[in-house]
């Protein structure tokens, strides 16, 4: 028994040294989100990206990301429209400053060069479960990570019910992470 416990530790000993710590930043990074209003598909942007990702693409069992954006930074191109969106009536960014995702599991997809990630999606201190899709592409001192899900906006408590604009929301992330 003693000898398996000295065998456990070393080797998440190495796996901890080969995995990387990453800082997500908002130079050369995007957090988009898609919704149709009247019909129309509105875009967004969130800023203000900070957080933790630890990822290595041979021990994705210790990969981990933990990443928020700043709710009041929601820029649609249309003052009057952001103005809308930071208020209690959608993210409240002023009692709810931040988005936050926090990932459960990272496993490797069946198709090459891209992984599969599920975690926790808080919005307006709400927390549900999303999955999706993911590639990581290594760039200087770190990686570029791009994926993209669907959300049920009032899962969230965003919005009222409306005739107008849809329940759902695509949101795709282009995050630049570096040592």
């Amino acid at each position: 028994m003693k000898h398996a416990m000295v065998c456990f530790y070393f080797l998440i000993s190495v796996l901890s040294i080969h995995s990387q710590t990453y800082t997500s930043t908002d130079n050369g990074s995007k957090i988009h989100f898609v919704i149709r209003n009247f019909g129309i598909r509105i875009g967004g942007d969130f800023m203000g990206l900070k957080g933790t990702i630890v990822f290595n693409p041979n021990a994705l069992s210790i990969s981990r990301f933990d990443v928020t954006v700043d709710a009041k930074t929601v820029d649609t191109d249309n003052n009057t429209r952001d103005k809308h969106l930071r208020s209690a009536d959608y993210f409240d960014s002023g009692k709810y400053p931040v988005l936050g995702f926090k990932s459960t599991k990272v496993t490797e997809s069946t198709i090459p060069g891209r992984y599969f990630i599920i975690g926790n999606l808080t919005i307006k201190g709400i927390t549900k479960q999303v999955q999706f899709g993911f590639s990581a592409t290594p760039v200087n001192n770190g990686y570029l990570f791009i994926g993209e899900f669907k959300i049920n906006r009032r899962d969230f408590g965003v919005g009222s019910n409306s005739l107008v604009l849809s329940d759902d929301v695509n949101v795709n992330l282009k995050i630049t992470a570096i040592k």
